[in-house]
């Protein structure tokens, strides 16, 4: 039997809106939870998503540029992140989200979605999208005998 644990936040920063995720809590599925406006409140919303949820660490999708290279978005990104480190209890760990939203929107538009419909939603698709790569990649790397326990 696999032990609980506490969840994992994900955050696809954006300038107007921040798409929010949370994971399961064995850390295999990523489920989108919230949009969040990206105002003065943000730093506050996601420290009391955080404390609400018991979150274990937040990762936050820094956009670098196809090349690799750290553009305008994915430095605002880490300012924010910085932000929330100042403030935040649990760690904050950066993640590469290389088209993340562009993924989320052709996702929702292939489920019939059309591009108004999805405005506020496409944010937390986003999320999710992240999150599951970070936990997918969790899992890959996970020592043998940890996935094996209790079988």
């Amino acid at each position: 039997m696999t032990k609980a644990k506490r969840p994992i936040l994900a955050l696809d920063f954006g300038r107007a809106r921040i798409g929010v995720a949370i994971s399961d809590e064995l850390h295999l599925l990523a489920h989108p939870l919230e949009t969040i406006r990206a105002d003065a409140q943000t730093t506050s919303r996601v420290a009391e998503i955080v404390r609400e949820k018991k979150v274990d660490h937040v990762v936050v999708g820094i956009p670098r540029q196809m090349n690799g290279a750290i553009g305008l978005a994915a430095n605002d990104a880490l300012q924010f992140v910085e932000k929330l480190r100042a403030i935040l209890r649990c760690p904050v760990v950066t993640w590469d989200e290389r088209l993340s939203t562009v993924a989320a929107e052709r996702a929702l538009r292939d489920a019939g979605k059309k591009t108004h419909q999805t405005r506020g939603y496409v944010d937390q698709v986003a999320a999710q999208m992240i999150l599951q790569g970070y936990l997918d990649r969790r899992q890959n790397e996970a020592p043998a005998e940890e996935s094996t326990r209790g079988v």
